[in-house]
């Protein structure tokens, strides 16, 4: 998505020279979110096309596919690739992250990054197989949501005490453990994974931290995903503790001439005080259109980069979304009750709207996001009625 929009962006504000998108993948550009969904449980016949719908011919791009980037010299203006170098004059990383991998996975232990990867499970599925997955966040509900809907018997495993423990507070993500439940999904939490070997009867044996140990036909782990940029040690492009490249606030690498866009790169949020590295498709999205309007306006006609993030999930039956960026700083408030079908969760600090996560209320959502941009403050009584809509709740 980076990639692509990217080089749509550069021609849409009419950039005259020429645009050359490389990616490791022998596959054309294509959008990752139906992975976890369509893809997975689209049967046996051919899998729903998920390539964009861009004409680079017409557009002048020139599309170097199954070529894998090795490394960068600033210094000559040169990629080096494991077909050669290829000079720019300009260079956009957009590599985005790539999965973190289980300890001893081997064959039947599968991850859910790619095209071919989605591929590789959809058999698993469609046989209708008990499988287990590793981590209980936005992917590994994902996935055990279409395991489910095809017929599997699922287990979830997480290393934490619940759902989504790395992202939403326990007061809050400890209601979705009954969202397992109710799919017919075994959570079990407070147990890592610490080996997987493989057994006669199943092709894998997870062994866990308590001295269980848990036989599957196949596992998928999900267990989080790091910024794709190890090929760029000893580039001079700086990278953080975290593994993302540490773009300024227009998105600019340490070193000239080069950029860096969705998930492989942070940058500094004036709205939120602090550095950002947001995995998720809509910041892929927004970031090349900064580029694009450095790279053919300028700066001074190019704002910071500044979004308010955003992303969605499907799970379990519901529709869940998320805009902003919320801390331990910020008070939470809730619209509605967390054990039925629909409600948000605002987070506050100084009565100003940071962050807002809703499940089933789009509408909150789409005025959340809006009221986040303005840095509104909402009177806290008024926001916590939902039946008061959250932009009638600004003070």
């Amino acid at each position: 998505m980076a990639g692509v929009q990217t080089a749509v962006r550069l021609r849409e504000r009419g950039w005259p020279g020429a645009i050359t998108l490389v990616g490791a993948e022998p596959h054309r550009p294509y959008d990752r979110p139906p992975l976890s969904k369509a893809v997975l449980t689209g049967g046996t016949g051919t899998a729903p096309d998920t390539a964009f719908d861009v004409d680079f011919d017409a557009l002048g791009v020139e599309l170097i596919l199954g070529r894998e980037a090795t490394g960068v010299r600033p210094g000559d203006h040169e990629v080096d690739t494991d077909a050669g170098p290829l000079p720019y004059d300009h260079l956009v990383l957009a590599t985005g992250a790539e999965p973190v991998a289980l300890p001893g996975g081997g064959a039947g232990v599968h991850l859910l990054r790619t095209l071919d990867d989605a591929e590789r499970l959809r058999p698993v599925l469609a046989a209708r197989r008990d499988v287990v997955v590793v981590g209980a966040g936005w992917i590994g509900a994902e996935f055990a949501t279409a395991a489910r809907e095809a017929g599997c018997r699922v287990t979830v495993v997480e290393a934490a005490d619940r759902p989504l423990a790395g992202v939403l507070p326990p007061e809050v993500s400890g209601h979705m453990r009954r969202w397992y439940e109710e799919a017919g999904v075994e959570l079990l939490t407070g147990r890592a994974v610490t080996r997987v070997r493989f057994g006669s009867a199943h092709p894998c044996v997870l062994e866990l931290s308590d001295g269980s140990s848990l036989p599957a036909w196949a596992v998928l782990a999900g267990i989080g995903a790091r910024p794709a940029t190890g090929w760029l040690a000893g580039s001079g492009v700086a990278l953080g503790e975290d593994g993302s490249v540490l773009a300024d606030e227009r998105l600019r690498a340490s070193v000239p001439d080069v950029y860096a866009v969705g998930d492989c790169a942070s940058f500094p949020s004036a709205r939120y005080g602090r550095r950002l590295l947001v995995h998720h498709w809509d910041n892929a999205l927004t970031g090349p259109r900064t580029v694009a309007s450095l790279l053919t306006a300028g700066e001074a006609e190019t704002p910071p980069y500044d979004p308010v993030p955003y992303f969605w999930s499907e799970q379990f039956g519901r529709f869940v979304q998320y805009a902003g960026h919320h801390d331990d700083r910020d008070e939470l408030l809730w619209r509605g009750d967390p054990r039925g079908a629909s409600w948000s969760v605002c987070w506050l600090r100084d009565g100003v709207l940071n962050a807002l996560l809703a499940v089933g209320r789009p509408r909150d959502l789409t005025q959340g996001r809006k009221l986040i941009e303005r840095a509104a403050v909402l009177d806290p009584a008024r926001a916590a009625d939902p039946s008061v809509p959250l932009k009638s709740a600004v003070r």
